[in-house]
């Protein structure tokens, strides 16, 4: 587990570091405590990553296509 802020992080740190908490809590050879102090990173962990994966939805959602299929830009966010 790393002290990096979690709302700092990109979808693959926060994800590769959720995967790493998951493991060490299913294994359970952690001291109360220090499961406790898992778990909370885990949820930060968790929310950080669907907030990412819901910004790249947005984003592509976001794309507008031409004619021919190809992207031409995008949509104000507010239009979505």
């Amino acid at each position: 587990m790393t002290d990096r802020p979690v709302d700092e992080m990109r979808f693959e740190e926060a994800m590769a570091e959720l995967e790493k908490v998951l493991g060490q809590l299913e294994r359970g050879d952690v001291a109360l405590d220090d499961s406790i102090k898992l778990y909370e990173r885990g949820a930060a962990l968790k929310t950080r990553c669907e907030t990412k994966l819901k910004e790249a939805e947005e984003k592509v959602a976001a794309i507008t296509l031409d004619g021919d299929g190809n992207p031409t830009g995008l949509k104000p966010v507010n239009d979505l």
